[in-house]
């Protein structure tokens, strides 16, 4: 009898956590990582940052990823129909460049207003010029950018998840965008310069207000950018992945506010 208990004891123990373990796997968020390019294409960091944030998603139980690479897959996926029936939860724009060829960018749009995000890496803001609408989601058009380098950006929202991590300056050395419009009274800036980047270009060093990661709300979905992301070196970094999975974790409404780092 009592090896009858202890057996039935450990069968319901193995089905309690094969069914946690089934409702982590269900809860955990998914999200399309598209990744086609239409003008210039960074493949190096693409390449990388496509595994990286499968395993950033991985790493933190927070979200699963499928990929959308080429035009055909653009035209088919990135439609309401399709990323419903896929249960998507947000898109990620990794380096996309140009206008990539969603069928109705309208509709498209639509779908993130009602609920969902929109994750914006570097060249996100370098894609569909053409396009308002586009341009009004992400609030950064790419403008131009000059040689690789160092800046200290500042961290402006200091116990928002996508840079908590961070201490008050943060000294990064990628390549920097320079956008067309400031769009700080539209959105909450998270990274910002206060100076133009030594970049070897005309305007170096000049004081100025420069953004460089921002979020706002989109209808009743959300929206996260940053402009860092083109070197490989940042994307190793757990400093820059965090930021990543913070500004994830807060478009998903799963993390609204953490404690920021406390500086010794």
């Amino acid at each position: 009898m009592k090896g009858l208990l202890l057996s039935l004891t450990l069968g319901l123990t193995l089905f309690g956590l094969a069914q946690e373990k089934g409702t982590m796997e269900t809860a955990r968020k998914k999200l399309l990582v598209v990744t086609h390019t239409a003008g210039f294409r960074h493949g190096d960091s693409i390449e990388l940052g496509e595994k990286l944030i499968a395993q950033i998603g991985e790493r933190s139980g927070v979200f699963t990823v499928d990929y959308c690479r080429n035009a055909d897959e653009v035209s088919k996926m990135l439609t309401p129909e399709f990323l419903n029936e896929g249960h998507y939860d947000g898109v990620i724009f990794l380096n996309t460049t140009g206008d990539i060829g969603i069928p109705d960018l309208q509709a498209f749009l639509d779908w993130l207003k009602g609920g969902k995000v929109f994750i914006g890496i570097h060249a996100a803001a370098d894609t569909y010029h053409n396009r308002p609408e586009y341009l009004e989601l992400v609030q950064g058009q790419f403008a131009y950018h000059g040689q690789q380098t160092k800046v200290t950006a500042k961290v402006e929202k200091p116990d928002h998840p996508a840079v908590a991590h961070l201490a008050p300056e943060w000294a990064v050395f990628d390549e920097i965008y320079l956008f067309k419009e400031n769009n700080r009274r539209n959105v909450t800036v998270l990274l910002s310069l206060d100076r133009h980047p030594d970049d070897g270009t005309p305007n170096a060093n000049k004081e100025g207000d420069y953004l460089l990661a921002w979020c706002r709300e989109y209808g009743k979905g959300r929206m996260f950018y940053t402009a860092l992301g083109h070197r490989l070196d940042v994307w190793e970094s757990p400093e820059y992945q965090q930021h990543l999975l913070g500004g994830i974790q807060w478009a998903l409404r799963l993390v609204e506010r953490v404690e920021p780092r406390r500086e010794n």
